[in-house]
Order: structure tokens, then sequence, then C-alpha cells
């Protein structure tokens, strides 16, 4: 099983223009295929009377899903430089289709290689990338006396500190990467003074920001 991968972390919209032609790239993380094909389908009804509707999606453990279409560019025009501007990036679980609407100048085949390619970078830029990671999370409990030791090393480590409740003693959900349990863990209980409290909860998968 992976432990991490790489994806977009939102939704984007951007639009160029290129020799009178415009091209508006859509991107969109897709869990499967069918969020990918509901989301292509999503556009070509919002463009209904675009000229193309060129796309490419990578879904799945090891990039185990890859499809792509030129719908109707000369091939290997259009859905293949989409295809590779999310291989550059490593990115899986992501669709990106570009629209394309007619000016009426050619642009030739390294033109329209050229416009599809910048039009899918502005859109996976834009969307913004987050590597997705086996994380782990403990339900922890600590005297309010060493809440600011803990939430000051926190602050150094790559951990989250969330759900904080207080009662009779602070009570937060200490999340982080499951391949760094066995540095921040302990880093953390020794800034409570070894006095806090934790158990363990389940492992799932959770964004953390690209290095």
């Amino acid at each position: 099983m992976i432990s991490s991968y790489i994806t977009v972390s939102g939704t984007s919209r951007e639009e160029i223009l290129i020799n009178k032609s415009r091209f508006i790239g859509y991107c969109a993380p897709c869990e499967s295929e069918t969020e990918a094909l509901a989301f292509l389908q999503g556009i070509r009804d919002e463009h209904k009377t675009a000229t193309h509707h060129c796309y490419a999606y990578i879904v799945g453990e090891n990039s185990g899903i890859m499809r792509y279409s030129d719908d109707g560019e000369p091939g290997g025009t259009a859905g293949m430089p989409i295809m590779d501007v999310m291989r550059a990036k490593s990115v899986v679980n992501c669709c990106i289709v570009v629209v394309r609407y007619f000016g009426g100048v050619l642009l030739g085949t390294g033109g329209l290689v050229r416009a599809y390619t910048q039009s899918a970078q502005a859109a996976l830029g834009a969307a913004g990338l987050a590597r997705i990671e086996l994380t782990s999370a403990e339900e922890c409990e600590i005297p309010y006396s060493v809440w600011d030791r803990v939430r000051y090393a926190a602050e150094h480590l790559p951990v989250r500190i969330e759900n904080i409740r207080y009662g009779s003693s602070v009570s937060f959900t200490l999340s982080f990467r499951s391949c760094d349990r066995d540095t921040v863990l302990p880093a953390v209980l020794e800034a409570s003074g070894r006095m806090m409290e934790s158990i363990p909860l389940d492992e799932c998968f959770s964004p953390w920001k690209t290095e």
C-alpha cells in the first residue's frame, strides 16, 4: 500500500487567449474514474458550443488509470500534453480539462501542443498541490501547566494540534505523518514533562504541504 501521493488542493479555472482562440483550463481532484468523468461532463455541459473539450486524468494507486483525449484536435497535440503536465509533477487523482473556442487562426501542431500545455500548467498551478500522506493521530490530555510548552514544541514539529477542548485539563487531537511517529511523539511527550496521556486513533490519508 502507498504511504503518500501528490494531488491538487482544490478546483481551478484559468483562461488564456492565443491567436484569437480561447483556451479555458479546468482542474479538479478526483478519487475515482467516475468522479473524473462527472467533472468532464460538467465542463462539457457548461461549454456546449466550444470547439474542443480536451482532457486527461490520472486516478488510483500507482497511477493505475490514465486516460486522455484530443477531442478532434490533431493526434497528440492536446490530451497527451495535458497528461504530461500532470506526470511532470507526479500528480495523481486529478483531472484537467481544456476547453477551446476556435478563433479562426490555425496554430499548427507545435502551436497546439504549446497552447494546451500552457493552459494545463496554468490550471494546475492555480489549483495548488498537496501531498496526501498516511497520517496517525493521538487523542491527548495534558495539565494546563504544560500547555504552553506543548504548543511551542508543536510549532516547531511537523504536527497539527486540532479539536482543542478546555475542561479540568486540556484535551486535543495530535496529528502527524505516520512515518514521523518515532520522532514527533516522543518530542511532544518530553515537552509535556512526560505528563501527556494519549490514546492512538485510526490512521487515515490527510493532506500535508508539499516541499
